[in-house]
């Protein structure tokens, strides 16, 4: 449900203090009168888009991509009062047209009629369905679809998709790596067909190079694709950025948080400058933290923090302030849920 404030002449002020955000410190100004002379500041909240069908989508006892990383990241969300300054949102599903956009139909089809109805089915040696990830899936990609409406419609200013399974490695026609739809894929093709945008960039701070999302954009010229990931780890590419839409920087394991930052500076931000982005998109992985053992990078959450305010800032010069961020990677629990926390506070403004 839309967010509908009781009065539509107000304007509220947070005040915040150190990490969390507290009802309390809510400051509310005294409204003006109402009439045409009168100033109004009508307050948006960012959206938090999720659904429940995301958490029945499991890969057996033991998997990393697990249904506990949604209740990891809700949880400190709540504790910290983030979820307070945001509107919730329930998922869609995606429909075929929209999944069609950024997948070819025959694969889609062959991944619907997948589905079991019980037990598992192995897409990949470590990525398989259960009766639930479909809609799971579809949950998913619907979320990128939703978050695009509500941004661009101008019904919130940012989104943050808390969804799985991730989607940054499923291909035009593949899914794997833990993927079946790409999320962010989706979500930016139909930002370009529904919506008519012109110019789209998808940033990936995932460990693992987007290696799907790099298949379906190669060589789109309406999508500036901006990725920085550990060398030598899986998918085992992105070294050789496939087309000039592509900015892809490859770190060397233990590389730490100056190289990483170096490399925003370097590299993305000239890019996202020249490009002048009309809606950024974020796949948002957070497996690079140091305490993370699905890679080796050795960030920490005020990395996170700190690229997600070079991002917005560029966005507020750029594309007044719109950015959609999408879960991908991150599977400690408790680094995870720190670093979704320190990105999802610079998303509303609560840094």
């Amino acid at each position: 449900m839309a967010y509908e404030p009781p009065d539509p002449y107000f304007s509220i002020q947070v005040v915040l203090y150190q990490d969390a955000l507290n009802p309390a410190d809510l400051d509310c100004i005294s409204l003006p009168a109402k009439g045409p002379e009168s100033p109004k500041e009508l307050v948006l909240l960012p959206a938090f888009i999720t659904h429940a069908d995301c958490a029945r989508h499991e890969m057996g006892a033991h998997h990393p991509e697990c249904p506990e990383r949604l209740g990891a990241i809700n949880d400190m969300l709540l504790v910290k009062g983030l979820l307070d300054y945001m509107n919730t949102y329930d998922a869609p599903l995606a429909t075929t047209e929209q999944l069609a956009r950024a997948h070819s139909t025959s694969y889609v089809s062959e991944l619907m009629d997948a589905s079991p109805l019980e037990g598992y089915h192995r897409v990949d040696p470590d990525t398989e369905m259960n009766p639930f990830t479909l809609t799971a899936a579809l949950r998913a990609a619907g979320a990128a679809v939703q978050a695009t409406d509500l941004v661009l419609s101008g019904e919130v200013p940012t989104a943050f998709c808390c969804v799985r399974p991730p989607g940054h490695h499923a291909e035009r026609s593949a899914a794997m790596g833990f993927c079946f739809f790409n999320n962010v894929a989706v979500g930016i093709r139909h930002a370009l067909s529904a919506h008519g945008l012109e110019r789209v960039a998808l940033i990936d701070f995932d460990v693992h190079h987007g290696n799907g999302s790099e298949d379906i954009f190669r060589g789109d010229e309406r999508v500036l694709m901006c990725s920085i990931f550990e060398q030598g780890i899986y998918p085992f590419s992105g070294d050789d950025a496939n087309g000039p839409n592509m900015v892809n920087v490859g770190l060397p394991s233990r590389s730490g948080s100056n190289a990483f930052r170096d490399a925003v500076t370097r590299h993305w931000l000239p890019a996202l400058e020249a490009f002048k982005p009309q809606l950024i998109y974020i796949s948002a992985g957070f497996d690079g933290h140091r305490e993370d053992d699905m890679g080796n990078l050795g960030l920490v959450e005020a990395d996170y923090e700190w690229v997600t305010q070079q991002l917005l800032s560029l966005a507020r010069r750029h594309c007044q302030g719109r950015v959609i961020s999408c879960l991908e990677g991150g599977y400690v629990l408790s680094p995870l849920a720190r670093s979704v926390s320190a990105h999802v506070k610079v998303l509303i403004g609560a840094d």
